[in-house]
């Protein structure tokens, strides 16, 4: 059934009905934003209200920068415990540096203390004397052997001895162009004559294939006491009188054998010795033995004779 026209509604619907035009709110707004701005500088309207509005959201604001709090305070731990680390590694590298020029330090003062040792016994020798090094020990485990850097081509002949600033070390016993052999005193080949300082006692000390020495064929009665120094006595043409040798640590007295079995210390430990003296033997500096004239032999068949 149709709808008589006269009873239509011909008012527009909400969504075309139209207010005030755009430029009426903007200036409307634009004047309002300006006088609130001129009020607030002027007589401050606002600031209550900001004040308020403030102290109601700041504890809002505190536990809302508890996690950003928690992250930076995580952060800066990481980096100070980093830092941290990294500042104890270079501590502790800067201590190792310090300790090492400690160190060489040291042992180049008592390589020094050595070397003025040496320098000074050798201006108290009376036979010639040359310095020379210790290159390394020899491999053989059986004997106590060391190579040194002196050869027959600085002069060094067989059989001389060796010493440093404590006392003998032991003898050359074999020579090479650049290098020569030595044997310590320790070796259970090597032996030499020696003296008590306290009584004058003429024996001879051996090595006992290890880092000590002894006194064989001792009596059981001899005056040996433990503590006595022993020197070299110079008898055999080798080592200069008066060097330093060995002590005395122990005196077994045997009575069965008869025979007293003394143990002995070497006065200079061969174990990190570097610097050595070469020793001229002296059989070298000593004259030689007048060969007899072709005029004493008739005289000596005489006498010969005579006693005949």
């Amino acid at each position: 059934m149709a709808t008589p026209l006269g009873t239509l509604d011909r008012t527009p619907p909400p969504f075309f009905r139209q207010g005030p035009s755009a430029l009426t709110k903007l200036t409307f707004c634009s004047a309002l934003a300006i006088f609130l701005m001129v009020a607030d500088t002027r007589l401050k309207l606002t600031h209550p209200v900001r004040t308020m509005i403030a102290t109601v959201l700041h504890p809002v604001e505190r536990v809302l920068r508890v996690p950003i709090d928690a992250w930076n305070a995580v952060g800066d731990y990481a980096m100070g415990l980093q830092n941290a680390m990294s500042n104890e590694a270079a501590a502790r590298a800067a201590l190792a540096r310090q300790a090492e020029r400690a160190a060489r330090v040291e042992a180049l003062a008592q390589e020094n203390n050595r070397l003025r040792a040496l320098l000074g016994l050798r201006s108290a020798l009376t036979v010639r004397s040359q310095p020379a090094e210790v290159l390394y020990e020899a491999s053989d485990p059986y004997s106590r052997k060391v190579v040194i850097d002196r050869g027959t081509t600085q002069g060094v002949a067989l059989a001389s001895p060796v010493i440093n600033e404590a006392g003998v070390l032991g003898q050359v016993t074999r020579v090479y162009p650049l290098s020569s052999e030595v044997t310590l005193l320790t070796d259970k080949d090597a032996a030499i004559p020696v003296l008590n300082v306290r009584n004058q006692l003429r024996s001879a000390a051996f090595g006992t294939a290890g880092t000590g020495m002894e006194l064989r064929f001792m009596a059981g009665n001899a005056d040996v006491q433990v503590g006595d120094q022993l020197q070299t006595s110079g008898v055999d043409g080798i080592y200069p009188s008066g060097l330093a040798v060995a002590k005395v640590t122990a005196v077994d007295r045997k009575v069965d054998t008869g025979f007293a079995r003394v143990a002995l210390v070497p006065m200079a430990s061969p174990d990190g010795v570097r610097h050595v003296l070469v020793l001229e033997p002296l059989n070298v500096q000593l004259p030689p033995r007048p060969e007899p004239q072709p005029d004493d032999k008739p005289a000596k068949a005489a006498k010969k004779g005579a006693r005949k």
